[in-house]
Parts: C-alpha cells; structure tokens; sequence
C-alpha cells in the first residue's frame, strides 16, 4: 500500500502539476519516515517531539539530509518549540487550519505522503531548483490525497496483494456475538471497497456479524456534525436513497450520517461502546472527549517495537545504559583530578553511542514511535490521551474473555523510586 500510494502520488505531480520528469526516477524508502513525526510546513523539515515538544535532536531531517544540532537550534532557538507553533489553528482535538505551522504524521497513509515529500525536496535542493516548502507541501499531499479513488479501484482488482489473510478476524467476530455483543463498523471508505476487503478477510457472509453498517461517514464529521442525515445505500444499483432512516437495520447498508444520530437511534452511548479506530484524531479523540466512549487504538507499529523490545542485545544494552547513567550522575562533582576526569568523558561518550544505538534498532533515522531517547513522543502523550487501551490487533481481544476489565498500571513517578526501588 506504501508503494502503490507513493507511485500514485509521484506520478501524479508529474503528469497533472508538471513537476520536473526526473522526479518519476524517486522510488520509495521504506523505513525512512515512521508514524508520528511533525513537518514544519514553513520550514521544509521533518523531525519528532517529545510529549514537552521538544526537539529530539539528530532526527531533523530536510529532505533526506539530517541537520546537525547546531543548525537546528539556530532555526528554533532553543530544542522546545512553542505551543502555539505546534498547535495553531486547533479548533479541537483533531482540528487545524492554514495557519497550522507543524503538520503530525498521525494515520499510517501520511508515510508515504511524507517520503515523498522528503524524496521531492531533496530533489529541488540536489537539482538547485527553486522552490516554496508551503507549495511543495501542498502539492504533494493533494496528489497523494486525490489518488485515493484510484487506490481503491486498484487495492479491488487485486485485494489479496494488499491484505494479509487472518482466520482469527472472523473467530473474534464469533466471540464477541457469541458474548452477547453488538458489533457495528463506521468507516470512510465506500462499500465496494469495503465490501471486498471484508469478504476476503471475514466471507461472503461478514454483514451477518453487525448491527450496523455506514460506509462513507466522513469522520471526523460523523462525530462532530449535528445534521447531517443518515442515508440508504442501494448495494445493487449503487445509489444513496433519499428515504427517512428511523431506524438501522442489520443487513442493511447506510452512509453518512452523525453519531448523535446514531446514538439516538440505537440508545448505544457512554461507556458501554468500545470503539477501535488506527488514527487517533479522525477516529478517537471526539468519541471520547465528546462523546465519553471508550476507545481502543490499533497501533500496526507495536508489533516491531514489542519484537525489538524483547531482543536481548537491546535489553543488555537499556540496562547498561541505566547503569552508565547512574555513574555518571554519581561521580560528577570531581574536584581537579584528571584521571577521573577521563574516565568521566568515557562514559559520556560511551553513553551517547549506547543512546544511538539503542535508537537506530527501532528506525535509524527517527527511532521509536512511541519515545525519544528519555520521554514519550508527542503521538505517545495524544494516544494515550484518547485511546483507553491500544494495540497491534483487534484480534488480540480473543485472548481475554467478553467480561474482561483492563485497569490501569500505577505509574511511577520520579519522586517515588525510594519508595518502589529498595
């Protein structure tokens, strides 16, 4: 999909914006961008953040060259950026304006959109072609965002090279209504999208398992809007009817609409509806704030950190890191002794190398998705604000019976070590 999306986008510039032929030649780099980072649309530069916004300093990244740290506190002044810059134009939790100076990577579609954009301007600066960055970056996330249709048609001619095969999908299906649950499915895509998909993954028979079923939604509106109505869709001839919705059947397929609407209908709301989503804007945040549902976040990336995390290497190398830490922390106040002294710049030095590595295992330019070298990233502190659990799967929920209740961990705070640690 990352490939398909970047193809569509890079060719698109070229034919519809009439961008330089060269650029047909970029190919795509997997591995280069991960979720979660900011691109600061004014300046032309891709870098990560930390839940305090600041700086994570050797993942700056213009074009596909990382800036050393003394460039980029010249650009920003200081490693913590203002609010305001990150934030301007909210007008909620998921909503922003032109006047938005830094852009978040928050859905797994933006990946692409972002490599190509690194690819492009690195491009513009190899060639010594002049440019615009807000130009550029809206050029490339409208051709990559207008090839959707494209995709879809393309990901329906050949759905089982774009999705993987997973029997647990239809098993969890049967667990939760055999539990007594009710399923329902809210999503952008348009059914025949949606329908393939889901009857190579689930069969022929996947409406069986829902309540409810509405294609189209356009969220976040759908969570947000007061009046726009829920509508019929006619699967045989393809039309939206225009007949009064008074109530939504199983079987039957419905677009748009609002969740106050459905909420009204259905009498679901509050706590009692878990509903998962992979973007933590567009599908988390309003339901929650809002709406006080509970919410559940499917992160693909965990699996690849949980895999890292468990690697022993990386476990020696964290606990020596600690470690290294600690000395140093307990032998700075050294009076004029150069030995000592020496000994002390190793383990600095030592220290930043384990740091670096301990990042690149993860992605080698930007490191983890969910923490810089000692706090959680800014997707970290909004994901935990707006998902009650996450995960890499929804079907890791046939692990746990339908009754299940995840508590919350007790987290340790700095001044609580001595307490927990003796």
């Amino acid at each position: 999909m990352d490939f398909l999306l970047y193809n569509l986008g890079r060719d698109r510039l070229v034919e519809k914006l009439k961008y330089p032929d060269g650029i047909r030649e970029l190919e795509y780099q997997p591995g280069f961008a991960i979720r979660g980072l900011h691109y600061d649309v004014s300046k032309g530069l891709l870098l990560k953040l930390d839940s305090f916004l600041q700086i994570q300093l050797g993942s700056v990244y213009r074009g596909l060259t990382p800036l050393s740290d003394d460039d980029v506190m010249k650009l920003y002044k200081s490693r913590t950026i203002p609010l305001a810059y990150v934030e301007s134009g909210r007008g909620g939790a998921n909503k922003k304006d032109s006047s938005t100076k830094m852009v978040q990577l928050a859905d797994l579609f933006s990946v692409p959109e972002m490599s190509l954009l690194c690819n492009v301007l690195d491009y513009f600066i190899t060639h010594q072609i002049d440019f615009h960055p807000e130009i550029l970056f809206s050029d490339v996330k409208t051709s990559v965002q207008n090839c959707h249709p494209i995709m879809h048609r393309l990901v329906e001619a050949n759905v089982s090279e774009y999705l993987e095969l997973n029997p647990d999908i239809r098993k969890l299906f049967d667990h939760l209504k055999a539990g007594g649950k009710k399923l329902f499915l809210i999503t952008n895509s348009p059914y025949n999208f949606v329908n393939t998909g889901m009857t190579l993954l689930v069969g022929d028979d996947w409406r069986d398992f829902f309540d409810v079923v509405i294609v189209q939604a356009r969220k976040p509106r759908f969570f947000t809007d007061e009046s726009r109505p829920i509508r019929m869709y006619d699967t045989k001839s393809h039309v939206h009817l225009w007949d009064r919705v008074t109530k939504l059947e199983k079987g039957q397929i419905y677009c748009e609409g609002t969740l106050k609407q459905l909420e009204g209908i259905t009498g679901w709301q509050g706590k009692q509806v878990l509903y998962f989503g992979d973007h933590p804007y567009t599908d988390l945040a309003d339901v929650t704030l809002e709406h006080g549902w509970r919410t559940g976040a499917i992160v693909h990336e965990l699996s690849h950190e949980i895999q890292t995390l468990n690697n022993d290497e990386f476990k020696l190398n964290c606990n020596w890191l600690q470690m290294l830490t600690m000395l140093i922390e307990d032998h700075q106040e050294i009076e004029d002794n150069p030995m000592a002294k020496r000994v002390l710049d190793k383990w600095i030095e030592e220290r930043d190398q384990l740091r670096l590595a301990i990042k690149s295992v993860f992605n080698p330019q930007f490191g983890s998705v969910f923490r810089t070298f000692n706090n959680p990233t800014y997707f970290s502190r909004r994901l935990f604000r707006f998902a009650d659990i996450y995960t890499a799967k929804v079907t890791n929920l046939l692990h746990y019976s339908t009754d299940h209740t995840f508590f919350p961990r007790r987290g340790v705070m700095p001044h609580e070590y001595s307490s927990y640690f003796v």
